[in-house]
């Protein structure tokens, strides 16, 4: 009797979770599986992001800085340099807080460079062009930080209906093997049966990776608070400002990398902060090959604009357990971790969602027509009295 109550409690939530809120795990995962490849649909989109040519060193950052400061002398704050992933890479520089962008919360101002001339060959504002709005529906839902908050509780609330699915499915170890078979029945109603739970099983590991790691991501301050109860998390770095004297000149941004580098010897180099009028450490990032994310990697170096002296080192292989966790989450959530095949494996996932909605949705259409057939045949079957 027990047994019978928790599965239809279970049985409950999970078709009411997926009919409340199925369409809006549809579109995360369909706008999700577009973002995995999001730098290369913004290049087939814009074909002028495209370089000119392959570029086998890379451009000097002080170039590249003297270059951004000429088109845009106005903005005087920091600027982030990240270096092409490849030879056949555009140069991407960003201007966090421009003033076109006030008060829009992160809408910064995303240039894109030919590493080879360092032309200018985009100035866009986030937010403003297409896979950056498809971001924002991702990532907020258009709702700034209350839509952040919503879809990091979606995503605990997709764990919770992946768990339901898999438990109201799970078969006895007899018949375990046939249950796994991915073979499709004949006939409507069981063919869409069978596409709703193969899709749930088969997909299970990945949906919940990625519904565990969108929560994260969107509800980061939470997520730390509770890992840190577990494995405790290192401070950030709180980059000091005022530590270049009005008028002085910072020194070049490639003795700062080379400063850098003697502390991550052999490391690619990845994104270059400069100081800004605010006179702050100039940033430099790089990636171990021990990292699991390239694009965003965690060893970075902050450096004295004036001195040259290091302020602050963060090195991921020296983390805790609980700030490993928290580096995985991106490149986890991505597939970056695991190359094209991840990639490619996240991006496939994005799309279970949408089939595990529209079979829900049609199964349950299924059950509802057979019981109002059901109540019409017993309302038309004679009385004996």
């Amino acid at each position: 009797m027990a047994a019978s109550r928790a599965r239809r409690l279970w049985l409950d939530v999970h078709l009411y979770v997926g009919l409340v809120l199925g369409g809006l795990f549809a579109l995360l995962g369909l706008t999700g599986s577009v973002l995995v490849f999001y730098l290369g649909v913004d290049e087939a989109l814009n074909p002028a992001l495209q370089v000119s040519r392959p570029v086998i060193e890379a451009p000097s950052p002080d170039a590249v800085l003297s270059r951004v400061q000429a088109v845009y002398p106005e903005h005087d704050g920091p600027w982030r340099i990240e270096m092409p992933l490849d030879a056949n890479d555009a140069l991407r520089v960003r201007y966090y807080n421009p003033p076109e962008t006030a008060g829009r919360g992160f809408a910064p101002l995303m240039l894109s460079l030919d590493p080879d001339s360092l032309q200018v060959t985009s100035g866009r504002l986030w937010g403003d062009y297409a896979v950056t709005w498809l971001y924002d529906l991702h990532y907020t839902l258009l709702l700034g930080s209350a839509g952040k908050t919503a879809v990091g509780i979606a995503g605990l609330v997709l764990l919770v209906s992946l768990f339901s699915g898999l438990y109201l499915w799970w078969p006895s170890r007899a018949r375990l093997g046939a249950a796994l078979k991915p073979v499709l029945r004949r006939g409507v109603v069981r063919k869409t049966y069978d596409l709703h739970v193969l899709s749930g099983v088969y997909g299970f590991v990945v949906l919940a990776v990625l519904a565990l790691t969108g929560s994260v991501l969107a509800l980061p301050d939470e997520a730390r608070s509770v890992v840190d109860r577990f494995s405790p998390l290192r401070p950030s770095f709180r980059a000091p400002a005022g530590l270049l004297e009005e008028g002085a000149t910072p020194i070049p941004l490639a003795e700062a990398v080379r400063i850098a580098q003697a502390r991550f010897p052999g490391a690619e180099l990845r994104w270059i902060e400069t100081p800004g009028r605010a006179g702050k450490p100039i940033s430099v990032r790089f990636h171990q090959a021990a990292e699991p994310g390239r694009r965003f990697p965690r060893s970075q170096v902050w450096v004295h604009p004036a001195s040259g002296d290091i302020l602050a080192v963060r090195d991921p292989l020296e983390n805790s357990g609980g700030d490993t966790f928290m580096d995985w989450m991106h490149p986890l959530h991505n597939g970056e971790v695991f190359g094209l095949a991840g990639r490619l494996l996240a991006c496939l996932g994005g799309l279970l969602p949408t089939l595990a909605f529209a079979t829900g949705w049609l199964r349950w259409r299924h059950k509802v027509r057979a019981r109002k057939a059901s109540t019409r045949s017993l309302a038309r079957a004679p009385s004996i009295t």
